[in-house]
């Protein structure tokens, strides 16, 4: 019998249809980037990213620069699809946004570092489908967490509902490669742990002739009053004895009685000798450690040793775990000074994943930006950000909220537990039109929005070169080694032309040539050159002209294009501003994708 190997999987409506995207070059608009020009110094950087436009695009537009490079991936996408397609029914709904996720998430993982984490915060209306699906993309092993967070407490209007209160929801965490994943160490605080109820009155004095009181004993004569009142007042204003033991960490102590098979030899030797002396207090010296302290068979445990720093003050810590209740998401209004309604999360929720995933430098991506969090906290964290929004809380929202961090106006969220005091800046870029349009007469066309160096960039996006011209050699316009070049023209080159070419790239070099056409029967007469004609070229690459994946199962009856907000094209780029680039942008837009010379004056 055959041994026939079978694959987990999950399916849904639509799932073999998969986007031929665009890799869209991005274009800077100058007004809407930002630094503080006041604030300038060495640490300050400005490489920070807001995109504007599609996500899914915005992602690919990213892909060729930034894969392999991104440390942390925090996304908060809808939970549901329900408020865009709620005349459909549960399985079309689900189908709708797993195609929405599938297709993202494959590009946020080519971004994502070796050593990178994502997180994807999510409710549980999605939360079975979305585990199946990364585990799909990333690798069940990649699996590393998931974090329930209490977002509320069981009050208001849902508290009168019958059955549960829905208080919770969840951020799946996955590391690209788990092997060198090496998340830090972060512990968060908590209450007053009240089994230290002991008080070492003369710590200073040699440990055998310790005086040990209650708790309440010596906290009620450090206020001068009896330790009646020291109770009511510990049971009325709680906050005034936690403040007494974090003064007083090194002498509030508690008895417990330790593992005596786990323990060194020389610890079980000292547990047994305190036992037989239960009046004194014995302490076993250790180099590489705390020294230990044994009376009666129990050793004494210090509240100071219980201390972590967090937020720049000592508290009582304990390692973080899958449960985050300490962070509501409640009492929000004041954060970024921005009022976005259901949408908005906690910076220290950012902060946390940040300092959980990231070190300062490193780069932080969002791209579903909403209010703008993420890459405000990344900011006053000193991380370097790039966020992608589409909707018009971008100008609203996001880049109000993100010019007082830079400016140092913002005082809530986090700043004050990360010293934040302003600086650094961001660039603002929108996504390019498509590459090609049809014209008049329904050819496909060079976008006449594309001055000169955006069709270069562009080219060069597509045949996988970086962008980079020379200011001397006018052919090198991107590389993709140290020896192998792209030329993009609109020109019709003659033999001539061609043959010069080949002589200055020579025979160590090779170089990709990519104009509106030529004139040259013979091109293996030139080894070192490959010729393309534009737009042909890049006829079949990808789809043209498409402009929103926000839904892509095309066999649904969608809301209709006079449904969705008419948002007006803004300008690229600048117009082409020598006689030649004049030129090549006309003849730009005379072509076909037949390759010949289209109909014009």
């Amino acid at each position: 019998m055959a041994n026939h190997k079978t694959k987990l999987e999950l399916t849904w409506i639509g799932k073999e249809n998969r986007p031929r995207l665009e890799p869209r070059i991005l274009v800077e608009d100058p007004e809407k980037s930002y630094h503080a020009s006041s604030r300038v110094s060495d640490k300050d950087t400005f490489d920070n990213r807001l995109i504007f436009g599609d996500n899914l695009l915005a992602l690919k537009a990213l892909e060729q620069e930034f894969a392999g490079k991104i440390k942390c991936i925090y996304i908060d996408p809808p939970f549901n699809t329900q408020q865009a397609m709620e005349h459909y029914d549960d399985g079309v709904e689900h189908s709708i946004w797993l195609t929405l996720m599938r297709d993202r998430l494959e590009i946020l993982h080519r971004l994502l570092a070796s050593d990178g984490t994502l997180f994807v915060h999510i409710d549980d209306n999605e939360l079975g489908y979305l585990i199946v699906l990364l585990d799909e993309i990333f690798g069940r092993p990649n699996r590393v967490h998931v974090v329930t967070f209490k977002q509320g407490s069981a009050t208001g209007h849902k508290s009168i509902n019958p059955g549960c209160v829905n208080t919770t929801n969840y951020i799946v965490i996955y590391a690209k490669n788990k092997t060198p994943w090496k998340p830090n160490r972060l512990f968060t605080g908590r209450e007053r742990d009240t089994r230290y109820g002991q008080f070492i009155v003369n710590i200073e004095d040699h440990h055998e002739g310790w005086e040990i009181v209650t708790l309440t004993k010596a906290f009620g004569s450090a206020l001068g009053v009896t330790d009646k009142d020291a109770r009511k007042i510990i049971k009325d204003e709680p906050q005034r004895v936690e403040s007494f033991v974090l003064q007083n960490a090194r002498r509030v102590i508690r008895n417990a009685r330790p593992n005596y098979e786990g323990v060194s030899e020389s610890a079980r030797e000292m547990i047994d000798a305190s036992k037989l002396k239960p009046k004194t207090i014995l302490r076993l010296e250790r180099e590489d450690h705390s020294d230990m302290y044994f009376r009666n068979g129990e050793r004494i445990l210090f509240y100071a040793d219980k201390l972590k720093l967090v937020d720049g003050e000592y508290v009582a810590g304990e390692p973080l775990t899958t449960l985050w209740d300490d962070i509501l998401s409640n009492n929000l209004h004041n954060e970024g000074g921005v009022d976005f309604p259901k949408g908005k999360k906690p910076e220290a929720l950012i902060k946390r994943i940040l300092e959980l995933s990231t070190n300062s430098g490193d780069w932080v991506l969002d791209s579903f930006a909403g209010s703008g969090t993420a890459g405000a906290v990344a900011h006053k964290m000193g991380r370097r950000w790039i966020m992608v929004e589409l909707g018009e809380h971008c100008h609203t929202h996001i880049i109000p909220r993100l010019k007082k961090v830079v400016d140092g106006e913002d005082k809530g969220g986090i700043t004050e537990a990360v010293g934040w005091k302003g600086g650094g800046g961001f660039r603002y870029y929108r996504l390019a039109p498509s590459l090609l349009e049809k014209d008049q007469f329904e050819n496909w066309v060079i976008n006449r929005k594309y001055n000169a160096a955006m069709l270069t960039e562009a080219i060069c996006k597509l045949e996988g070169f970086a962008y980079a011209p020379s200011d001397t050699i006018y052919w090198q316009h991107g590389r993709s080694t140290e020896k192998d070049f792209i030329y993009v023209t609109t020109q019709t080159l003659a033999r001539e032309q061609i043959q010069k070419l080949s002589d200055e790239v020579g025979e160590e070099r090779s170089l990709l040539v990519l104009c509106g056409a030529f004139r040259v029967k013979n091109l293996d007469a030139f080894p070192n050159l490959t010729v393309k004609k534009i737009p042909k070229t890049v006829l079949s690459r990808c789809e043209w002209g498409k402009d929103d994946y926000s839904l892509e199962i095309r066999s649904l009856p969608m809301k209709s294009a006079e449904e969705e907000p008419d948002v007006a094209a803004p300008p690229f780029g600048k117009n082409p501003r020598t006689k030649a680039e004049r030129r090549d942008h006309a003849q730009a837009t005379l072509f076909d994708l037949t390759g010949e010379e289209g109909m014009g004056s």
